[in-house]
């Protein structure tokens, strides 16, 4: 133990009701390291065998709304981490998100005796989910029986020695000192014992009290035949009982203590709330030595085939997990306070091609709801494409910021499309997250915005937020429900089931809606036009994993249908850049030549012919390889990059200041 950080970084706790959680909050927050500490309070959704995981993706929604209710529990200087996860049983799901979390600690709440336990002296196990946890030792485990203690001034540990009881020590010395309370250590010996043993004794609980106790203590040696009942007398007196596990896994005759019979028995008849805490322990497991052992003689087509048959599972997974609805993060002042607690600026960005007809309401109310009347946004910026219209003056009346995306690094030129100017975006923007939002859009709300931000501002582990929505469709004038997003049915997606099916889950992989961390964003190269949306897709998977990417829903949008013809033309650049993704992930060439020319037949008036067009995407370098980019966004590291250019890779060296 003297190895180890004194306080737990990362606790993660499993809340099974978030009505009941506050005590178990409250013990967190005094237990973590104040420093650097982040406390997380998962909820498990279990999915029975034969269902797919993605039907708990309504019941995951429903689980984060009420999971919600915790943040109020969190004491000042604390932030809450609601997170999800789906699962065929609870403990796997608490294993997994341990890892995930990089947890030192989990805390459980223990409601009572398990089905099946027995009174006395027969096996009290907590229950069969912590046990089974406690099996896989992911990281150290508490287990509280809560009796609502608020006022603690009194904090009782019985102690025997070993690891389990300095880890015992150290967290009721944090609970301690976060209450201004103090830590009654008590030892138990036998009666009767010589008054030089006795004093033996006291020196030595003396010096571990020394050892382990910053704050206030009181070292207790007592006598006494019975040692539960000694302990339960002296718990009468206290405001909480933290005691180490005493025992190993496992028993004779098929009885578990998995913490001992005696925190056990402690724990289920004490008047005050009871810690059980235990050190993650190294487990024999020779039959997972076979299996490790047999795994390096399988095939690699073996393996590759194991790996996709996990596919279909994980897609479910992260379908039910990180599937969020608009309206969970419609608290908008919440959102702030998330922002300040992790010290984050945000950029709106909104990309322009001629929008006169909507730019004006869709600023003026970005304007009003999230930088007015809550400082939600940090910066609005459009970045035009050299309009023609009316956009730019509109949308600078409106109070926005203006930037022509060919005025921005014209060093390395300047390419048409959307792609194009969100690459730059990421330099001109200020924000620690950049949201785009399309502008073409005749019903603009701010859940456009505050949707994909939510889930970046509530759960660290997501990079990438996409939204997605109903779109109808206007044909000769009238709206149809449902039409809309051809290309994404007739192309993106059946490529991303063919070749990607990691992302097989993402509803709209082609929606002008979304939100990223700029560390993910500057990382990944931009396709200059229609690729580029699924090209973040491709790209921030690859880094991050489906894990680190999430969806919500935004319900309705209607915005300007293209003609088939237009539709047409996107699916070419977005099929080309599939192909170009799929080679280099392959490292083969698939196609001997990927054209880039597109053939249009046009007939009419007896005349029949093809119009050739040039057709491709750029694509632009991550932004991180720019000198300039890092000059504006990290001016007082030491960094080596690569100026991109025709044939050439130079390396320049930055100094401070």
């Amino acid at each position: 133990m003297s190895a180890r950080t004194p306080l737990p970084v990362r606790i993660l706790i499993p809340v099974a009701n978030p009505m009941t959680a506050e005590e178990l909050i409250r013990l967190g927050a005094a237990i973590l390291d104040p420093r650097a500490g982040e406390l997380s309070a998962l909820g498990i959704v279990e999915v029975p065998e034969g269902m797919p995981l993605s039907e708990g993706a309504t019941r995951a929604r429903h689980a984060r709304r009420l999971l919600q209710r915790v943040l109020d529990y969190a004491p000042d200087g604390t932030t809450i981490h609601p997170i999800v996860r789906i699962g065929r049983h609870a403990a796997e799901g608490i294993v997994e998100a341990s890892a995930e979390q990089e947890a030192d600690l989990i805390i459980f709440g223990w409601g009572g005796r398990a089905a099946g336990g027995r009174e006395g002296n027969g096996p009290t196990v907590f229950s069969p989910t912590i046990d089974e946890v406690v099996r896989e030792s992911p990281c150290d485990i508490a287990v509280v029986k809560q009796r609502g203690s608020k006022e603690i001034r009194r904090v009782l540990v019985p102690v025997r020695g070993g690891p389990h009881a300095e880890l015992a020590l150290r967290f009721a010395d944090a609970v301690a000192r976060h209450h201004g309370a103090t830590v009654v250590v008590l030892h138990l010996v036998p009666p009767g014992i010589t008054l030089a043993v006795r004093a033996q004794a006291e020196r030595a609980l003396a010096a571990f009290v020394k050892q382990h106790i910053t704050g206030r203590s009181e070292a207790v040696l007592r006598e006494a035949p019975n040692v539960r009942n000694a302990i339960l007398r002296e718990a009468e007196r206290s405001d909480l009982v933290v005691m180490g596990a005493s025992a190993q896994p496992g028993g004779a005759d098929g009885e578990t203590y998995l913490f001992g019979a005696l925190p056990e028995a402690i724990a289920a008849r004490a008047r005050p709330t009871v810690m059980v805490v235990k050190t993650r322990e190294t487990i024999e497991r020779t039959t997972f030595d076979q299996l490790a052992a047999k795994a390096e003689t399988l095939a690699a087509a073996d393996r590759a085939a194991e790996e996709a048959r996990a596919v279909p599972v994980r897609v479910e997974r992260w379908f039910g997990e990180s599937n969020f609805h608009h309206a969970e993060f419609a608290d908008l002042r919440r959102l702030v306070t998330l922002k300040d607690k992790q010290h984050l600026t945000i950029s709106l960005v909104l990309p322009t091609l001629n929008e006169e007809e909507t730019i004006g309401p869709i600023v003026r109310r970005a304007m009003r709801e999230m930088v007015g009347r809550v400082p939600l946004l940090d910066e609005i910026l459009v970045i035009d494409s050299a309009s023609t219209d009316g956009t730019r003056a509109i949308a600078e009346a409106e109070g926005a910021r203006v930037v022509q995306h060919p005025d921005i690094l014209p060093r390395y030129g300047s390419f048409t499309g959307k792609g194009e100017a969100l690459w730059k975006s990421v330099y001109e923007a200020s924000g620690d997250i950049i949201v785009w939002a399309d502008t073409d859009v005749k019903n603009w709300h701010p859940r456009m915005v505050y949707g994909t931000v939510g889930p970046l501002l509530h759960e660290p582990r997501l990079q990438y937020v996409k939204g997605y929505y109903q779109r109808p469709i206007v044909e000769h004038g009238v709206l149809t429900e449902g039409g809309g997003g051809r290309v994404t049915e007739l192309v993106a997606r059946p490529l991303i089931n063919l070749f990607y099916p990691e992302l097989s889950g993402m509803i709209q992989p082609l929606a002008g809606e979304y939100a990223g961390r700029r560390a993910l964003l500057e990382s990944i190269p931009f396709f200059t036009g229609y690729a580029v949306e699924i090209g973040h897709l491709i790209d921030a998977t690859e880094r991050l994993g489906i894990e680190g990417l999430g969806q919500v829903d935004l319900e309705r949008r209607i915005h300007r249908n293209q003609e088939l013809e237009g539709l047409s033309r996107m699916s070419f650049v977005i099929l080309q850049a599939v192909m170009k993704r799929l080679e280099e992930r392959r490292k083969t060439r698939l196609f001997a030549e990927i054209g880039s020319t597109m053939k249009l037949p046009r007939s009419g008036r007896g005349r029949l012919s093809l119009e050739v067009i040039e057709l491709a995407d750029q694509e632009r370098p991550p932004m991180i390889r720019i000198p300039e980019y890092l000059e504006r966004h990290r001016p007082d590291g030491i960094s080596e990059v690569a100026v991109p250019g025709p044939a050439r890779a130079v390396t320049r060296r930055r100094r401070p200041g």
